[in-house]
């Protein structure tokens, strides 16, 4: 199956306006968008859809409440989308959608969807780094970083979903529709990746009691680790709240920066991740802090040399 990851999560929120504030401080760029919702793009054109709760063109909501309605994946072809639409339609409903896209639910109820992907084809310079030895990434007087660089999120990277049997979840999505397994956590977390791509995820599932079933995070890419760095502390500066970071994940390697936001669920920006072909074999390890991150900063506000310490350091 060529899934090339996901192109738009659809949720279903209680706060139009806090969401369309919230998504357009973040990055994204507002399409469409009036007082009952719209869409929020990135620069490859992945996105994410938000719509009032009782939108009737919404799926149903999950019995948990989850504000996400539908999770929608990119494939390469036509062919792929019938290839899917045959597959799922061998033990489910399969619904096909005006727009030529199909729709079905996995094995825990998540809302599918699949269509020949909107992503636009893009040339975004990453970020450049000189080191000792090496051939320099920047020539003599380009400058590496500036306050006033402006940075956008580039492509929807991954969701992460909360389910109540990560095992049996990770079946549905390797089994039938041709995810591959990079890293686990043992007995706790699966990180999958479609054959459409080489990123380390698009789709990390942990186990949780039943009543937690949805989505915990999702995140959009950025050029690197300052545009994170960067990002996060002007999203933070907006008054949003930081979750967990920044920091460095362990598995995949991305650049991490989590914030609270108001569809439910944590929402990330992140950077560099590592790729991997059909010969790597997935890694394991225990669930556990020391396996979640390399290391974790502290946002704080900013400190110049010779003034006080920043508080809670002393002098």
């Amino acid at each position: 199956m060529n899934i090339l990851g996901p192109d738009s999560l659809v949720f279903g929120v209680d706060d139009v306006a806090a969401c369309i504030q919230f998504f357009t401080d973040y990055g994204l760029t507002p399409v469409g968008v009036s007082e009952s919702g719209g869409r929020f793009e990135a620069v490859d054109g992945t996105s994410i859809v938000i719509a009032r709760r009782d939108d009737p063109s919404l799926p149903p909501p999950m019995e948990t409440g989850s504000m996400l309605r539908k999770t929608i994946y990119g494939v390469a072809d036509r062919e792929t989308v019938e290839a899917i639409a045959d597959e799922l339609g061998r033990d489910r409903e399969v619904k096909r959608l005006p727009d030529g896209s199909i729709e079905a639910s996995d094995d825990f109820g998540f809302v599918l969807g699949f269509q020949v992907s909107a992503r636009r084809k893009i040339e975004v310079a990453g970020e450049t780094v000189n080191s000792p030895g090496s051939k320099p990434g920047r020539g003599p007087n380009t400058v590496g970083a500036s306050a006033d660089a402006e940075f956008q999120p580039l492509t929807l990277s991954h969701v992460v979903y909360f389910v109540p049997d990560q095992a049996k979840a990770s079946r549905f999505y390797t089994d039938r529709l041709g995810f591959r397994c990079t890293d686990r956590f043992t007995g706790a977390g699966s990180f999958l990746r479609p054959a459409g791509t080489q990123e380390h995820h698009t789709l990390f599932l942990i186990e949780t009691p039943a009543f937690m079933k949805g989505v915990e995070h999702f995140t959009f890419h950025l050029s690197g680790p300052t545009a994170v760095l960067q990002c996060g502390y002007r999203f933070a500066a907006k008054g949003y709240q930081t979750f967990w970071g920044p920091g460095r994940h362990k598995f995949g390697s991305n650049w991490f920066w989590y914030f609270n936001s108001p569809v439910g669920c944590h929402v990330e920006y992140d950077a560099d991740m590592d790729l991997h072909d059909d010969s790597w074999v997935a890694r394991e390890a225990p669930m556990q802090v020391d396996e979640s991150q390399i290391f974790l900063f502290q946002h704080r506000e900013k400190w110049a040399p010779g003034g006080p310490p920043p508080p809670g350091q002393a002098h």
